[in-house]
């Protein structure tokens, strides 16, 4: 059940991303789906969990987006190792600490993406401090908001429907 979730989840993200490719979000800042994919599986199941989804995930990516193969699933794998190795250790299981790893998780990402470029490519590493910062609150905004959908959501839909199905029972009588 957990690898149909993962495959799933993964699958939402790439085409999600692959569609809404032309959308920018705050001042040509692109949000990362595939990315925020990678960190909410690695927070929800694991380092292991974590690894195969960003190595997956990253190398189709890279695979449906053109360029360097491999550098965009090496740092996806790496992001999705570590956040699944420091959810382990650390309670992140209120917003707060899981927005902070979701905001460092993508700056870090970031960081190793362009590493990876910069020594594949033989030039200086190019590091766009503003453009990480606003993707990686982006990326935050949006994991924060999968997590809440993802643990609340059941429970909003099962009121909703009791409330429909009480509202509906009563008649009135004038």
């Amino acid at each position: 059940m957990k690898t149909a979730a993962v495959i799933a989840a993964l699958a939402v993200a790439l085409v999600l991303q692959t569609t809404l490719a032309g959308v920018s979000l705050a001042g040509s800042s692109r949000v990362n789906l595939v990315l925020v994919a990678v960190i909410y599986v690695a927070l929800a199941y694991g380092p292991v969990f974590g690894l195969l989804a960003g190595c997956a995930a990253g190398l189709v990516q890279d695979s449906i987006a053109g360029g360097m193969i491999g550098i965009g699933g090496l740092s996806k794998t790496l992001v999705g190792f570590f956040v699944g190795v420091l959810g382990a250790q650390f309670i992140v299981t209120t917003p707060v600490p899981r927005f902070l790893m979701f905001f460092g998780a993508s700056m870090f990402h970031e960081v190793c993406f362009q590493a990876l470029y910069a020594l594949v490519e033989s030039r200086t590493m190019r590091f766009d401090v503003s453009h990480a910062v606003i993707q990686a609150l982006v990326n935050g905004a949006v994991g924060i908001s999968a997590f809440l959908l993802a643990e609340r959501g059941p429970e909003m839909f099962q009121r909703r429907d009791s409330w429909r199905r009480s509202s509906s029972s009563v008649r009135r009588r004038y």
